[in-house]
């Protein structure tokens, strides 16, 4: 969900002339936000200096040394396509200023209204409508998904950076190998020593939690699936999943030890695809193109190669960010028999130890989810997503420090998860919304669609980040409801194509399979209900 792609810096100290974290806390506390961008004058007037001045105009492309040939690196969808535009401070100033706080990509939820309000009265964020058909745990389900196939191992923020330098240390497939670190022999740390084909489930208090070490760290494969209680929450439930199907395996056939744990590993694998295809990918883009790629092809990201493009990386799968909310319930009765309300993130609750928002990192008794609010468990209890538009929740414009993940020495830069999101462009050397739907094809969105986003960085018109692009093709195409045909293209032939090219992946050595497990509504299908009912974290099961 945040900015969370990156390998956490390891760094004791921080460089010479740049802010540690905890200055950095200070100075948010304080009300300033760090930036390490120019301001728009600053860099007009650098500009203006300039011998012969800059000539405006999209960017020469980028410099990869060849494309990527393996999963260990990113890859371009479009090979040789310009970048939107010719990286200057200008740029950079407008794109910090584009997705600042306060700015046009700001919904501007009062937040004094606190957190229960603002999830039972939707009429307070005017400007930051819900989506009916997506369920609160759509985007944090999505979060996981992402933490799945793609982390990258250090590119700079809005710094060019040649793929033949990029690293994914993720595997770029959909194998849940954040949550397996391989298996027992690969990661033991995460497993049982009286049970090695168990995973360790640790309390917190009331129920379940992931393991944690004395300074509660969690002890997980992917320690970016701490960084909200939510995501935390799904992992942990993918946990008790995988250890209620090796009961399982044990209790109906003969197999144990090396064997039991690949059986339930395929069993919980193909699930989690099941899953991916049939309820989280037709939300996200529409089942009419999910049916059109898989009977039709894929006609744009067509490597053999399972690798991820940037411009899903750090374009279009970032969707995602305007579906969060500003404010969720975690659970029902966890807060001392009251439900415990909280925002996504609240920087006064920065570094607590039990913080009234929904940061990750800690335990405490309240400090689980009742999933019943994230998924559809019959009761009327669920609560919607945000609209998939250009309008960002107000928490995500001052990210919580241990959210934003740096390279080594490289300064912690913006707050601003929209800032943050646009100067990714600059780093990956993106092409344009409109160059992209052009290659594809598609009708591009007009002016007039644009032209509050024209009118605030004119030097941008005609050529609108990739990522913004979607976000308002998905209100103006889709009304928000799930991604247009530029974004749900992209997004969609990445998921498709990476479980095609998978050969162990329910497309390829699972034609045919049909999930095995109970389903709550006796239909044969399986969904997110279905799979946190098994793992023994449903209402139900917790009597609350």
């Amino acid at each position: 969900m945040a900015d969370a792609n990156t390998e956490p810096n390891t760094e004791t100290d921080p460089p010479a002339g740049t802010m540690s974290r905890r200055k950095v806390l200070g100075s948010l506390a304080a009300g300033t936000v760090v930036l390490g961008v120019p301001s728009v004058a600053a860099a007009q007037e650098g500009r203006r200096g300039r011998r012969g001045g800059s000539a405006r105009g999209r960017g020469v492309p980028p410099n990869d040394g060849g494309q990527a040939v393996g999963p260990a690196q990113f890859s371009r969808i479009f090979e040789g396509a310009q970048p939107f535009d010719e990286v200057d401070d200008e740029l950079t100033a407008m794109l910090a200023e584009l997705g600042a706080r306060g700015g046009l990509l700001d919904a501007k939820d009062p937040l004094e209204e606190g957190p229960i309000r603002l999830i039972t009265e939707p009429e307070l964020s005017v400007n930051n409508a819900n989506n009916p058909n997506h369920t609160a745990g759509t985007t944090f389900m999505g979060q996981f998904l992402d933490h799945d196939i793609t982390r990258d191992a250090g590119s700079t923020l809005g710094q060019p950076q040649s793929l033949n330098r990029s690293t994914n240390l993720s595997s770029a497939r959909f194998d849940l190998d954040s949550v397996y670190g391989g298996n027992p022999a690969d990661s033991p740390q995460l497993y049982r020593s009286d049970d090695n084909i168990l995973f360790k489930v640790e309390s917190g208090g009331l129920f379940e939690d992931l393991p944690r070490d004395s300074s509660g760290q969690a002890r997980i494969a992917d320690a970016r699936n701490d960084e909200n209680l939510m995501i935390a929450g799904i992992h942990v439930a993918f946990l008790k999943f995988h250890n209620a199907v090796v009961e399982r395996v044990r209790a109906t056939t003969d197999l144990d030890g090396d064997e039991a744990f690949a059986e339930a590993q395929r069993l919980v694998t193909w699930h989690y695809q099941w899953l991916i295809l049939h309820q989280f990918l037709p939300q996200f883009i529409g089942q009419s193109m999910v049916d059109d790629i898989l009977t039709n092809g894929r006609k744009h990201f067509t490597t053999s190669t399972p690798t991820i493009p940037v411009e899903f990386q750090a374009s279009a799968y970032r969707f995602g960010h305007s579906m969060i909310r500003p404010s969720y319930r975690a659970n029902m009765a966890g807060d001392n028999g009251e439900p415990f309300f909280g925002m996504v993130f609240d920087p006064a609750e920065f570094g607590k130890n039990d913080p009234a928002d929904m940061n990750g990192g800690s335990r405490a008794p309240r400090r689980f989810i009742g999933w019943q609010t994230f998924f559809d468990f019959g009761d009327g209890e669920v609560k919607p997503n945000k609209k998939i538009d250009t309008q960002i929740s107000t928490p995500l414009f001052q990210l919580p420090m241990g959210s934003i993940s740096t390279s080594r020495g490289e300064p912690l830069g913006p707050t601003s998860l929209a800032t943050r999101n646009l100067l990714r462009h600059i780093t990956w050397g993106i092409p344009s919304g409109q160059d992209v739907a052009a290659r594809m094809g598609v009708d591009r969105l007009t002016a007039r669609d644009l032209v509050d986003v024209n009118d605030i960085v004119p030097r941008l018109a005609g050529a609108t980040p990739l990522w913004l692009y979607i976000l308002r093709e998905a209100d103006v195409v889709e009304d928000g409801m799930r991604l247009g045909p530029v974004g749900g293209r992209i997004v969609g032939e990445v998921f498709i194509g990476l479980l095609q090219m998978d050969p162990n992946s329910i497309l390829t050595a699972g034609v045919g399979w049909r999930p095995t497990l109970a389903s709550r509504v006796g239909t044969g299908d399986f969904f997110m209900a279905d799979m946190l009912t098994a793992a023994g974290v449903d209402p139900d099961s917790r009597g609350q």
